[in-house]
Parts: structure tokens; sequence; C-alpha cells
């Protein structure tokens, strides 16, 4: 599981910096739609850099399952809820500034959903876990670790479709936010 968790951290690391975007005056309608996505995007990378580093801290060392199972359901839930947040943030920004903006709006949060939703099926699947039996608890975490699986391919979905945004006067406009910067890349897990 440990492995399968890393590469999933891994590629939330990818992902948020694929969210941040890489400024020029641009027009309006692109400086405000910036504005609205990358303020929430600021809050939104703190909430999943902390459940990522949860995650990650979680995996060294021989933890209880109680308190294995508490991290999990904590950060899959934190996960599930910044991604819906950040679909929201995408959804009232309102349509790009972009030829064919509608759709690759569509296209963003529906994939920004679908990544939440698979975060809010983690958490419901750490919330059943039976930690008073080892060995149960031990499956239940393969279980988990199985559904993980689906985690890179879903981040690679979300990163080309907020890609998308990074066009001409947009891509200027959402560079020059400071919601939209990073100081350094998020951090990442390596495999125990």
């Amino acid at each position: 599981m440990n492995k399968k968790l890393a590469a999933a951290l891994s590629g939330t690391a990818v992902l948020v910096l694929a969210l941040s975007g890489c400024g020029d005056e641009g027009n309006e309608k692109a400086e405000r739609w910036a504005q609205e996505y990358c303020d929430s995007l600021q809050k939104q990378n703190k909430t999943i850099d902390g459940a990522n580093q949860a995650l990650a801290r979680i995996t060294e060392g021989d933890k209880a399952p109680e308190e294995v199972k508490k991290t999990d359901v904590e950060a899959f839930g934190d996960l599930s809820t910044a991604y819906k947040a950040l679909s929201a943030a995408v959804r009232k920004a309102g349509v790009p500034p972009l030829e064919d903006g509608s759709r690759i709006q569509k296209n963003a949060i529906g994939r920004l959903d679908a990544l939440s939703a698979t975060y809010a099926d983690l958490r419901e699947r750490a919330e059943a876990l039976n930690e008073k039996d080892r060995s149960e608890f031990a499956d239940g975490l393969q279980d988990i670790a199985g559904e993980m699986d689906k985690l890179p391919k879903q981040f690679g979905e979300v990163e080309k479709a907020l890609g998308e945004f990074r066009q001409g006067d947009l891509q200027e406009a959402i560079a020059g936010q400071k919601g939209c910067r990073r100081p350094s890349p998020a951090p990442s897990a390596s495999a125990a």
C-alpha cells in the first residue's frame, strides 16, 4: 500500500502544480475569472497539502489501526472537500473567456467532481475499516490501496482539463494572480 500511496501522493503533487498555472495586462474578463479561481485555489492548496502530508506521515513506522483509520478518514474527507471546492470555484468563476470556454469549464468541473467523488468513496471505505480485527483491517487497507490505483489516471485527466485554461489572456491573468503561484513544489511521499 505504501508504494501505491506514494504514487498517489506524487500524482497529487503534480496536479497541485498544474492547478497553479503558470501575467500581462490581459482583458478584464480574464482578470476577473482568474482572481475568482485563484483565490479559491490558494485556500484549497493548503488543505490538499495538509491532507497529503498526513497520509504520508501515517505510512511511516508502525501506527495503531485506530490512528491509521482516523487519519485516512480525515485526509480523504479533506481531499474530497478540497476538490469539490475547486470545482465550485471553476463553476462560480463562470465560463472562461476562451474559445470553447463553456466546454472547457464543464470538462474541468466534471473531472474535479469525479476526483472529489473518488476521495469521498475512499473516506467511506476508511470509515468502514474494522480496526479491532487486525487481519480484517489489513484486508480493508488493501482494498483501499487498490482503489487508490485509479488516482494517477484521474490526476492526469484533471491536469489536462485544467491545462486548457492556460491560453492567451487567461494564461497571463492566472500567472499574475498571487493565489495561483506556488512558492515551492508540493511535498511528495517516498515509498517505505
